[in-house]
């Protein structure tokens, strides 16, 4: 017994690299199999514990406590969003959204939704979405606010109204580039700047008539809320556009039937037509022969073009009815406006229409009816106007128009009076700037 463990010895001895391999293959082999029986064993564990409805039942509250339980949106309203599409693409149910639009129509139609208006909501983001509390608005002073009272699983709503105050502004600059520039300088609202320049349109042509450091004077309301936070701007009661020193002083007025500006004489700025249905325009080419930029040989041009920036807005020259709205050949997308017995424009190469452009619709002067593009036979973007007189096209810039109405009687007498008030309030805010 003594001689083989001496022979094991010297074989082991002279084989010892086999044998430890040996040892580890075998190690290598015996551990794997515990490994997956192990495995086995948990894996069986996991899915028997996934199956048990109280696991799951933890498992969901641990994980709805994860994420906030409610979540704040606010939504800016598009083009061709309705209330009931906002709140499905935040997977309200219909059955929600049924209930919310009952609670909203006791005091709103929720169908009128514009554009650029904000819906402000509150979901609890549980199992089952549900609206918890929801800021509908109606103008900018004007809300609605509804909130889920929880015990009795109802909304209640209520009117939020923010009171507002009237105050007049003055402002006066220097044109040193454009109007606009200028006015926007001065920190005064877009639109009043836009609607400064349409007063002014049906007696000035802004590309032609203004010169570098001609003034302006211009006296609006705005209103406030209690902070001094402006909501909206109101009318331009005063306005005066100095050219190459010579003054054009304008005064708001509303009487009876009308509203309007008028000059130191009683005499409404408003005419027929506008003298240029589009602001901050170059006269590109006038009405007469010349060569065609495109077809390359000279013939009659029939109507004016301005060169703007593409997606200008175009206005309606005057009042009237739309009679075509839609392509029309080399001019692109065009409208056609009927003002009267005597007169109709064109707008020709829009890059497109303002919504609700179509025949039969009836739009008011200084309108927004599309927007400057390339439409068509164009080399680029412009506004191509033509104005057509008794069936005639006729040149728009030397066209004279009758101007508006004058004030008589007992108007003119209120005007005058409104006239001095303004002149007034416009020299105690000019003493107060300085």
């Amino acid at each position: 017994m003594k001689i083989y463990l001496v022979k094991a010895k010297k074989i082991i001895l002279r084989n010892t690299e086999f044998f430890l391999l040996f040892l580890l293959i075998f190690f290598a082999i015996f551990s794997t199999q515990f490994y997956n029986l192990k495995k086995q064993k948990t894996v069986k564990g996991l899915i028997s514990l996934n199956e048990n409805i109280y696991f799951q039942k933890s498992l969901e509250h641990i994980l709805n406590n994860l994420k906030p339980k409610y979540k704040t949106i606010k939504h800016n309203v598009t083009s061709g969003e309705s209330f009931n599409s906002i709140l499905k693409d935040y997977d309200i149910s219909d059955k929600e959204i049924k209930k919310i639009n009952t609670t909203l129509l006791k005091l709103q139609n929720s169908n009128r939704l514009k554009v650029n208006q904000v819906i402000k909501f509150t979901i609890d983001q549980s199992k089952n979405k549900k609206i918890i509390y929801l800021l509908y608005p109606v103008s900018k002073t004007k809300k609605i606010e509804i909130k889920r009272n929880i015990d009795k699983d109802i909304f209640e709503n209520k009117e939020i109204v923010t009171n507002l105050k009237k105050r007049i502004v003055f402002s006066e600059g220097v044109i040193t580039h454009s109007l606009y520039k200028s006015a926007e300088s001065l920190k005064i609202p877009i639109n009043l700047i836009v609607e400064f320049a349409r007063i002014y349109g049906f007696q000035v042509d802004f590309q032609r008539d203004i010169r570098k450091n001609d003034s302006f004077q211009i006296m609006y309301e705005v209103f406030e809320d209690e902070n001094g936070k402006i909501f909206e701007s109101g009318n331009i009661i005063f306005a005066d556009l100095v050219l190459r020193e010579q003054s054009n002083s304008l005064y708001f007025f509303k009487d009876e039937k009308d509203e309007g500006h008028y000059d130191l004489n009683g005499k409404s700025v408003k005419k027929a037509l506008m003298k240029t249905p589009i602001n901050g325009a170059r006269l590109s080419s006038s009405f007469g022969m010349r060569k065609h930029p495109i077809d390359g040989f000279t013939k009659m041009h029939r109507g004016t073009d301005f060169a703007a920036p593409m997606g200008t807005p175009i206005m309606a020259s005057g009042d009237g009815v739309i009679v075509k709205a839609r392509w029309c050949g080399g001019g692109g997308n065009c409208i056609k406006i009927k003002h009267n017995s005597t007169y109709s424009t064109v707008y020709a190469h829009m890059s497109k229409f303002a919504n609700g452009m179509k025949p039969g619709r009836r739009v008011k002067q200084g309108q927004v009816i599309g927007y400057v593009g390339s439409t068509g036979k164009s080399t680029g973007p412009h506004l191509h106007y033509e104005v057509i007189e008794n069936g005639k096209k006729i040149n728009s810039q030397t066209l004279k128009l009758p101007s508006g109405k004058v004030l008589k009687g007992k108007n003119r007498k209120l005007f005058e009076v409104e006239r001095i008030k303004l002149d007034v309030l416009k020299s105690e805010l000019i003493v107060g700037l300085k």
